[in-house]
């Protein structure tokens, strides 16, 4: 197993530009690890449809990226038309990556996403046997409940105010110029 180093990652959202990075990232997912962030087997085509949905109705994707690749995702979707009271969140993570806090990181990132738009009730499900899943939910005080199989989380996050909404900006702002850089250097690399 990978151990990552202090530097080795960059979190931030990942722009619309960038579903095929996304994308690429569901695909190296392994058959378990596909099914446990589906909550069932899906095929490369589904990958392919998924991902090429990736920001639509204000989906908000947030990503590790290591030497140029997406090697984690966590997905704020919002339930409903608008932002509101409840919105669900989603995560995964290449295997060689995990046990080393990248789930909880790219958690309190949703977690302020969604308080940052007034969500009140965050949700996640996974599968009962998805532990680390549900070990990442219990740090921030998710209430579980089991449901037919599978795990149920929720997460009250806490009203947003003025740090959490400058500190989401910043990271907003150095994410884009990051973004910028990245693809001017593929660019050149192409060239």
């Amino acid at each position: 197993m990978r151990t990552m180093q202090p530097g080795d990652g960059v979190v931030r959202k990942l722009l619309a530009s960038e579903r095929e990075r996304f994308r690429d990232h569901l695909l190296r997912l392994d058959k378990d690890a596909r099914r446990l962030r589906f909550a069932h087997a899906v095929a490369d085509s589904f990958i392919e449809d998924y991902a090429q949905r990736m920001t639509d109705m204000g989906g908000i994707v947030v990503g590790m990226i290591v030497d140029g690749e997406v090697r984690a995702a966590a997905e704020l979707r919002k339930i409903g038309d608008n932002w509101g009271r409840e919105a669900e969140a989603a995560f995964s993570v290449e295997r060689a990556y995990q046990d080393q806090g990248v789930g909880t990181e790219l958690m309190g990132r949703i977690i302020r996403a969604a308080r940052n738009r007034g969500v009140h009730l965050l949700y996640m499900s996974c599968l009962a046997e998805n532990a680390r899943m549900q070990a990442i939910a219990r740090k921030f005080e998710a209430e579980l409940r089991f449901e037919y199989g599978e795990v149920i989380g929720e997460i009250v996050p806490d009203a947003a105010d003025y740090f959490s909404l400058a500190a989401e900006a910043a990271e907003d702002r150095v994410a884009y110029l990051m973004a910028v850089l990245d693809l001017t250097a593929r660019l050149v690399r192409a060239a």
